[in-house]
């Protein structure tokens, strides 16, 4: 992919082999033999040493089977030698400054090793998504007082993508490489896809498209390239105009005034919703975009027939002809979980010089009462969309609307998929404290603790599916094991699955790491790592060998350094920065073991 492939929209064409944990499999019978015992076996962290060892939620805690290492906080370098911040709270980084750092609200990542196969695992470029920062934390103000202050915003969220090498010491570093980069609010974008060059993505102010940003969830595609998800990004829009009414659209998808109140509209008329010249900025965000990790002179490209919502993350399964389900929920109460089936085969598509990931067809679940569902199809061949919407592009850009009017399943809050074994799909679904009337797929009233489904394809392209409940965190409660709010989702080749959490934890816990065995009868969580106070564990990836997993701690203490200074000492007063925690077992195992 160095080798200086098109550089068009329906570029990352070089057809690679799976990655990472896909790659992995193949590995997977000979090291659960040499496991020789459980697929879980570590001893976790308990509710009692938890309380001992947190320091009232000041720094993690780890189960005594593993240790971790902190990675590229905040402020980090991207390239060695470049610009720091180190939590002073007296002198934070300028704009400029920021576009050369590893930014905040640490997310969904992927690693991808070095080489033509993907399997090194000593060294490669980490790709991390930057989902939020709130001012206080990231600026020092409560809202932003200058265009610099919005460009310092700008300039954190988006995406790192990092390159990483693991010294003789088996401590993991930051390295230089050509292909590292900051990808920002204000990075040129390119569009694909059914939407893409349509009317609904141009400004009477003729800006090019820049920016991502809200990026939560991730995935990884079978060509080895990064997909990052973009969520909540109406919080970034308001309006200045008091007269101004935002359309049934924009409404649909949470647009108001203020926005989250990050104040770039106030500053930064592309993020005004009133301003004419810029009518259509905000359909120019919600999408899925997919990065080249090896490519730092390849734009990103945003591809719109995955439809547009609030995007948490995404999974791909490749069925046996090739073609590819693309699995994906919208992170919000009573939203939707989405499928796309590619039209050619992926291999095939990319050998014809397209994107496998800008033809096919676009669905929606229904849930049905007796664990059957049917995958609702989004486009204008449905009957019940064909006079909705003027064109494909339209009903892409309003794909929340179209999902309304076919019917689908409202969820709580579906957020990061994965697939275990036997193509199962693992959904989680965080919580839902405004439910009022259960249904079969979302039974509890209100749901304040989350659940995890399970949904079974018996083809990449069948228009029905199967689906059951793995789990539902509030019958934790009581146990060592409790848990609530599950969020990111990672199932490895032996069998279990990764969980890390986003919410109020019972028991006094903070958000923790959480390990299942998908064997087993009866689903048990172990508690592989907790977290600080007030932040949000998130974006689990594996190395290729399966001995190092790494794990974000978002928004540690919401920014405040009373609650903690982690990554730094405590010492009450250094901010705290979200960071990647690399977690490996101390005897050099499988992680997870």
């Amino acid at each position: 992919m160095r080798g200086g492939l098109a550089a068009a929209a329906t570029g990352f064409l070089a057809p690679k082999p799976s990655l990472a944990l896909d790659a992995a499999g193949s590995l997977a019978g000979a090291v659960t033999q040499a496991v020789g015992g459980p697929l879980i076996s570590f001893a976790p962290v308990t509710i009692a040493q938890h309380a001992a060892q947190s320091d009232g939620g000041k720094v993690p805690v780890i189960s005594s089977d593993y240790q971790y290492q902190v990675l590229i906080p905040w402020g980090t370098p991207i390239q060695p030698g470049g610009p720091a911040y180190n939590g002073n709270p007296d002198k934070r980084p300028t704009a400029a400054e920021q576009e050369l750092q590893v930014g905040i609200g640490h997310d969904g990542m992927a690693f991808f090793g070095d080489g033509d196969d993907d399997l090194s695992s000593t060294a490669g470029m980490l790709c991390v998504n930057h989902e939020f920062g709130r001012n206080t934390h990231l600026i020092g103000k409560t809202a932003p007082e200058s265009l610099e202050d919005v460009r310092l915003s700008q300039a954190a969220h988006g995406a790192s993508v990092v390159r990483i090498e693991r010294d003789s010491d088996g401590a993991w570093q930051v390295a230089a490489s050509p292909d590292s980069r900051r990808i920002t609010a204000n990075t040129p974008m390119a569009f694909s896809g059914p939407a893409a060059g349509s009317a609904f993505l141009e400004n009477a102010a003729g800006n090019e498209p820049r920016g991502t940003m809200a990026n939560c969830g991730s995935g990884t595609t079978p060509w080895g390239t990064y997909l990052t998800c973009e969520e909540n990004f109406n919080d970034y829009f308001g309006w200045t105009d008091p007269d101004f009414v935002p359309s049934k659209s924009q409404a649909r998808y949470g647009f108001d005034a203020d926005g989250a109140g990050y104040g770039w509209h106030s500053f930064d008329e592309r993020f005004d919703l009133g301003n004419p010249d810029y009518a259509n900025e905000h359909n120019r965000f919600g999408w899925i975009v997919e990065i080249d990790p090896r490519d730092g002179a390849r734009k990103p490209v945003k591809r719109t027939a995955l439809g547009r919502f609030k995007h948490e993350a995404i999974a791909i399964n490749v069925g046996p002809s090739g073609r590819i389900a693309c699995y994906m929920g919208d992170d919000q109460v009573f939203d939707y979980c989405y499928k796309f089936v590619s039209r050619l085969p992926y291999k095939l598509a990319q050998r014809l010089g397209r994107s496998p990931l800008d033809e096919g067809t676009l669905y929606v679940a229904r849930f049905n009462d007796d664990g059957t569902g049917r995958w609702l199809e989004l486009s204008r061949r449905n009957p019940l969309l064909r006079d909705a919407f003027g064109s494909e592009a339209e009903l892409l850009v309003n794909t929340r609307l179209a999902a309304d009017i076919v019917g689908a399943t409202p969820m709580d809050r579906p957020e990061w998929t994965t697939i275990g074994q036997n193509n199962m799909v693992y959904w989680t679904l965080t919580n839902n404290v405004e439910r009022t009337e259960p249904n079969a797929a979302n039974p509890e009233t209100p749901n304040n603790d989350g659940h995890i489904i399970r949904t079974s394809d018996s083809a990449v392209s069948s228009r029905s599916f199967r689906w059951d409940i793995y789990l539902i965190a509030s019958s934790t409660r009581g146990t060592e094991g409790v848990f609530s709010d599950p969020d990111a989702a990672l199932a490895d080749p032996f069998g279990r699955l990764f969980v890390a959490t986003d919410g109020g934890q019972q028991d006094g816990l903070q958000n923790q790491l959480i390990v299942f065995d998908l064997t087993a009868e009866k689903p048990t969580p172990n508690r592989l790592f907790t977290g600080v106070a007030h932040d949000e564990l998130t974006g689990c990836t594996a190395s290729p060998d399966c001995r190092t997993i790494w794990v974000n701690v978002q928004h540690p203490g919401s920014g405040d350094p009373a609650a903690t200074n982690f990554p730094a000492p405590t010492d009450g007063l250094t901010v705290p920065r979200d960071c990647t925690v690399v977690i490996t077992k101390k005897d050099g195992g499988i992680i997870g073991s």
